[in-house]
């Protein structure tokens, strides 16, 4: 890929985003010269503003890195994944749809959210092997991890969530997200400003229903209160005192 700096002018909503991006590649050394970055594009705002903020660091970072966006169907009908091809053209990124059969006799309703992500993530497991990939990014921004963080206290005993930077099969791929210092309230700004073509009349049935709902607006509810209550649980995973735990 080219260093040619992108030509239209950027918002300071982008921007923002683009520094925390910054922040969080460089804390945890996401990217080196000669990556295969496949990007996981699913048509919401979080993996689209991904895409276009990778690009444009991609125009002037010194760091010599390839990007793939790609999308997984899995069989949604009328998925109008001509929009996102078109978005990422635009963008000039490399576009690949890859579509997997994992509904069959099944309904949207009937699928949960574990089975949904687990056969996604591994059409880009196959993908980055085939197609020789090292890294695949993810749109997990501060939001999801912490809201994870609680969901794992709550229901499984555990103090745990996603890693910024994550290491699989030996090293030989590594998953990254590079929105892990971002909040979605910064997310949602830049989609509006940048005019992001998010397409939402297709997101998942039961995204209002679920555990990570609950937690969501859970904390919407507690960030009134205590206005930095999730970068101080983000950052408490970092923080932890030995001495004071049984």
């Amino acid at each position: 890929m080219g260093k040619n700096h992108q030509k239209e002018k950027i918002s300071k909503e982008m921007l923002s985003v683009s520094r925390k991006v910054g922040e969080a590649t460089f804390d945890y050394q996401m990217l080196q010269d000669g990556d295969k970055v496949m990007i996981a594009v699913s048509g919401g705002k979080d993996s689209l503003s991904l895409v276009k903020v990778l690009k444009h660091r991609q125009s002037f970072i010194p760091v010599d890195f390839e990007i793939l966006a790609v999308h997984v169907d899995y069989g949604i009908p009328h998925f109008p994944i001509d929009k996102i091809k078109k978005y990422c053209e635009d963008l000039d990124v490399p576009f690949h749809f890859e579509k997997i059969d994992i509904l069959k006799d099944k309904k949207m309703e009937d699928i949960n959210c574990f089975w949904c992500a687990w056969n996604r993530r591994k059409a880009l497991f196959q993908l980055s092997d085939k197609w020789g990939f090292n890294k695949i990014a993810l749109g997990h921004h501060l939001d999801d991890m912490i809201e994870t963080v609680l969901m794992n206290m709550f229901f499984r005993a555990e103090i745990s969530t996603m890693k910024p930077k994550q290491e699989l099969f030996k090293g030989r791929l590594t998953i990254i997200r590079p929105l892990a210092y971002v909040h979605e309230d910064q997310i949602i700004q830049m989609v509006k400003k940048e005019k992001i073509p998010v397409i939402e009349e297709y997101l998942c049935p039961h995204k209002d229903m679920t555990t990570r709902m609950f937690f969501k607006k859970l904390l919407k509810q507690l960030e009134a209160k205590i206005p930095k209550i999730k970068t101080n649980i983000f950052y408490s995973l970092q923080n932890i005192k030995d001495d004071y735990l049984p």
